[in-house]
């Protein structure tokens, strides 16, 4: 497989191994919800690389649907490259402006861009997909990028996303309509669910039966490619219909029956044809099927009653026309928000991100939003679940300071209603809430050996469970008093730790602990603790594999 070659990528293919775990800081105050909580719809603030990482304790495996918007890299976008790789080349990057004029800039983005979707693909469930929007700045270059990150063989599509039909009027040559999403699955075969037929679709629906249920009639001959009697002969069979009696069937062999009309796949030249079903599945599905003459060409054909489902869906081209996707309509639904034009630029519309959320998720499915701007993927969720009642949840990472006056007071907003706003759902607010954070320190593991800047128990509860099992924590299992922190498919694990020197000094797994355990379960008890007063015997006895802190915290992954 071609691979794609940049300044700093041997040292940045590996840098989101080295990012450190940070602390994840709740905010009350800037918070939707009475307990700030990591299981709610999340808003974080800071630097996505790190929060990515500090998000995989719990999410690891769980994200079912990431939709992320980076900097196109158009050149008058101003990001500035500042992940901090030990690199002499790459340190001299750090805090400068990206501009049209720098001639590292693809190298600096691609640099940006890796270590990022290294983390999202760790965070994505088997069966999860990513979409990113980019354009035809860097759409080739990301391309080969996630072949290689994501594999080529998980590649699903590249969507022509027509987001201002009009074109831009100041392009050179061809006035620009559109921009691209790229698309990739993680391992498993996502399943799309398709999107609501719109009205040209169910206008096609205009016939209904004695139930009141729609239909509409397609003819059973089969046409294009393979459309002859001889291309498959196993699709050539005879139909017989009697008009007096109403009886109707179909026959592998011909057959002369009297007061019966005989009914063949003819084609549009009078040569013989076949149908689109096997003889057995038109005789179980008889009822399905009616005899008709064809006005234009007056010969007996049979047509298929075609319901429209329920739950009818349409398969979503590779072309995004909808107005749903313009551009301007990303910005008249900021505007009806209360914001002003000038907060924000360019928002994305809801739309876009809610034809995503249709179609690739369902029930209490997580949606991740890396770089979430104005927030346009957080209201999209809370309208998807307030439109087909489900209860899906949203993760926003944003890392400039409007992440609180722009991206989380649009949630606030939506969440509670904006009464002069034209839409009835904005009216009323969807309801809901969200848990709004920042990045605290860098978990220091070897702190805890001199007691600097020690994390709480419950960061390194989630640091520590996630490290050595490679499993996601969830804190709901931990109790604290017993030093328990979860169990993972291997291992109930307990750690033995308290943000106090003069414990971390004293403290030690003696035979009181261990008998404490309670009755074996059937997992080993992998125990982190600072020092341990039982010998072989008593550990084996009690099934405890013993992790001294902060030394063999690495010791048991994978």
């Amino acid at each position: 497989m071609p691979t794609i070659q940049f300044k700093g990528k041997s040292v940045v293919k590996n840098h989101h191994l080295t990012v450190p775990y940070h602390e994840l800081i709740p905010i009350q105050e800037k918070s939707m919800t009475p307990e700030v909580r990591l299981d709610d719809n999340l808003i974080i603030q800071g630097d996505n690389l790190i929060a990515l990482k500090a998000l995989l304790p719990i999410y690891a495996g769980k994200i079912k649907c990431i939709y992320i918007d980076p900097p196109y890299n158009i050149g008058n976008e101003k990001w500035v490259y500042n992940d901090n790789v030990n690199s002499p080349m790459i340190r001299e990057w750090l805090g400068q402006i990206v501009d049209k004029d720098d001639l590292t800039r693809h190298d600096k983005w691609l640099c940006m861009m890796m270590p990022r979707l290294n983390l999202l693909r760790e965070l994505m469930s088997d069966d999860g997909v990513i979409f990113v929007s980019i354009d035809n700045n860097e759409v080739h270059r990301l391309k080969l990028l996630m072949d290689e990150v994501f594999g080529e063989s998980n590649f699903i599509s590249c969507i022509a996303h027509v987001n201002n039909p009009k074109g831009r009027s100041d392009d050179k040559h061809f006035a620009t309509a559109h921009d691209y999403l790229l698309v990739y699955k993680k391992k498993d075969e996502p399943v799309f669910y398709g999107w609501k037929p719109e009205e040209n679709v169910l206008r096609r629906y205009r016939l209904t039966d004695e139930n009141g249920q729609k239909y509409r009639e397609i003819d059973l001959r089969k046409t294009g490619d393979n459309d002859r009697r001889e291309d498959r002969e196993n699709l050539f069979y005879y139909f017989y219909y009697n008009q007096e009696t109403g009886d109707f069937f179909a026959s592998k062999e011909k057959r002369e029956l009297e007061g019966y009309i005989e009914i063949i796949p003819l084609r549009n030249d009078g040569t013989e044809g076949n149908w689109r079903w096997e003889c057995d599945t038109a005789n179980q599905n008889i009822h399905l099927l009616i005899p008709k003459i064809m006005s234009r060409r007056r010969i007996w054909t049979v047509f298929e009653k075609d319901y429209l489902k329920p739950d009818e869906r349409v398969k979503p081209t590779t072309a995004w026309t909808k107005k749903a996707f313009n551009s301007e309509r990303g910005t008249e639904q900021f505007l009806e928000l209360g914001f002003k034009k000038e907060d924000f630029n360019r928002p994305k519309p809801v739309g876009t991100i809610r034809h995503i959320i249709e179609m690739a998720t369902k029930g209490d499915d997580i949606i991740l939003d890396a770089f979430a701007g104005s927030g346009t993927t957080g209201q999209a969720v809370l309208e998807q679940n307030k439109e087909d009642g489900t209860n899906r949840r949203f993760i926003l990472i944003e890392m400039e300071n409007f992440a609180d006056t722009i991206t989380a007071e649009r949630i606030r907003r939506v969440i509670k209603g904006v009464p002069s706003a034209k839409s009835e759902v904005l009216k009323q607010g969807t309801g809901g809430t969200f848990s709004f954070f920042q990045l605290g320190k860098a978990i220091n593991i070897n702190g805890l050996l001199i007691g600097d800047n020690l994390p709480s128990y419950m960061e390194l509860a989630r640091y520590v469970f996630y490290t050595a099992t490679g499993e996601a924590f969830d804190p709901s299992e931990v109790n604290e008093s017993r030093f328990y922190i979860g169990s993972s498919s291997k291992f109930d694990v307990y750690l033995v730790y308290k943000p106090d020197l003069a414990f971390l000094k004293t403290a030690a797994i003696n035979l009181e602990f261990a008998e404490g355990l309670g009755s074996y379960q059937g997992k080993k008890r992998l125990v982190f603790a600072p020092m341990k007063y039982l010998d072989e015997y008593y550990l084996e006895k009690y099934h405890i594999d013993f992790a001294q802190l902060p030394y063999e915290i690495f010791r048991f992954k994978g």
